[in-house]
């Protein structure tokens, strides 16, 4: 018999919690509900099931779904046995370091790999099409610029490649 009995409010610590991570989550890029997931584990007694986080959330269940494969292909929670129960159980992972290094190696390198055979294609795209515009020093100027623009993300690119690494050092100390 199913009740409709609604699910207890979060807690104040739990708010907190779902709040703190769905900032860092966003900053990230990623979607909401990856942060009101977390936060909810983090701060859990226990492990708990997929539908026992989308009740405590108020989400539907293809958010808690995708949110929690987000999470463990991070690294971020991991599956855990519960004993007499057929449903797969979640528990945060609280090893930070581990965490960034599989979001940067995972999401953050591939962009900046990408970023550089980007940034010279743009180079080549932005010589050439400065080249169509009008004709003397407005078309040199003109291109000039551009390719400037172009030039200081390339700067900005290079710097961040030489910069990552070496915090995810910092981070792992």
């Amino acid at each position: 018999m199913k009740t409709d009995a609604k699910p207890a409010p979060l807690t104040a610590l739990e708010r907190e919690s779902i709040e703190y991570f769905i900032s860092f989550v966003q900053l990230l890029g990623m979607p909401k509900s990856v942060g009101e997931i977390y936060g909810l584990l983090f701060v859990a007694r226990e492990p708990l099931p997929m539908d026992g986080v989308v009740e405590r959330l108020q989400i539907s269940k293809g958010s808690a779904s995708q949110g929690l494969t987000v999470l463990r292909d991070l690294g971020a929670v991991n599956r855990v046995y519960v004993e007499g129960d057929r449903r797969d159980y979640y528990a945060p992972d609280f090893d930070l370091v581990r965490i960034v290094n599989v979001f940067f190696r995972q999401k953050l390198q591939p962009r900046l790999e990408n970023g550089v055979q980007r940034l010279h294609r743009m180079e080549n795209f932005a010589a050439g099409e400065c080249e169509v515009a009008p004709t003397g020093g407005a078309r040199s100027s003109a291109r000039d610029a551009v390719l400037a623009r172009v030039r200081a993300l390339q700067t900005w690119q290079r710097r961040g490649q030489k910069v990552l690494p070496q915090l995810l050092k910092l981070l792992s100390k």
